[in-house]
């Protein structure tokens, strides 16, 4: 990882922001038929309002049922997020096409097996951590910016936000989305600031896989979500 280049005041907000907009695009559209008809773009801000009202109503009962809003987080996360394509991509070159088919069929069960798994893990650290990280910003004001879409393919696109913080600063955020069969937008990667979140998320994985020899499940046994959001934080 990099030097910091952002002071620690910088870096909490920094870390804040990535719970926020994470769960600004995270949040289901309602019905399928309205998410296959819309753009990226109105993905984006149909999730904003979706789940920041979820933020909003949250510090009404969270101290006595902090599941319930875990919860309904991790079920709009479930509609509009392939956590199975995101754990591959974090996974890099140990669940890649041409590794799967250099496997015989035991081994591409056992692959398919840590790609489960890791997919669970995955999923319940960033539910967990980033559900409870946007409580802060329930009355935060963002904005939508441009859409740019890829050159040469229509179902590979980046919508620009930015996201207005209590300290004065703006964020800019860029969701990179694509297009699945069914027609729906679905989140890909995130970048704020000039952070990729998936390339943190695949260090990691790489480096933790290095130390276990490549024992991929003492990797996902050991994974703490809370210690990527850390090396995040000092990138």
């Amino acid at each position: 990882m990099g030097n910091s280049t952002f002071n620690e005041g910088a870096m909490k907000g920094l870390a804040a922001v990535f719970a926020l907009c994470l769960q600004l695009v995270f949040a289901s559209l309602a019905s399928a038929e309205e998410a296959s008809t819309s753009g990226p773009r109105e993905v984006v801000a149909a999730a904003t309002d979706n789940i920041m009202a979820l933020a909003r109503e949250a510090p009404a009962y969270f101290d006595a049922d902090p599941d319930r809003y875990t919860n309904a987080v991790g079920e709009e996360l479930d509609s509009v997020v392939d956590f199975r394509g995101f754990a591959r991509g974090v996974m890099g070159r140990y669940a890649n096409k041409e590794r799967y088919q250099g496997l015989d069929e035991a081994g591409r069960n056992q692959l398919r097996e840590h790609l489960m798994k890791f997919t669970g893990v995955l999923r319940s650290g960033m539910v967990n951590t980033y559900s409870r990280g946007l409580l802060a910003f329930g009355g935060s004001r963002v904005e939508l910016g441009e859409v740019d879409i890829a050159p040469g393919s229509t179902r590979v696109a980046s919508v620009t936000q930015r996201v207005f913080g209590d300290d004065g600063k703006i964020y800019t955020v860029k969701y990179q989305m694509g297009q699945y069969r069914d027609g729906r937008w679905k989140l890909r990667n995130l970048i704020i600031e000039n952070i990729n979140l998936g390339e943190i998320y695949r260090g990691q994985f790489e480096a933790a896989a290095l130390e276990a020899g490549g024992d991929l499940d003492v990797v996902i046994a050991n994974w703490d979500d809370n210690r990527v959001k850390s090396l995040s934080k000092e990138d």
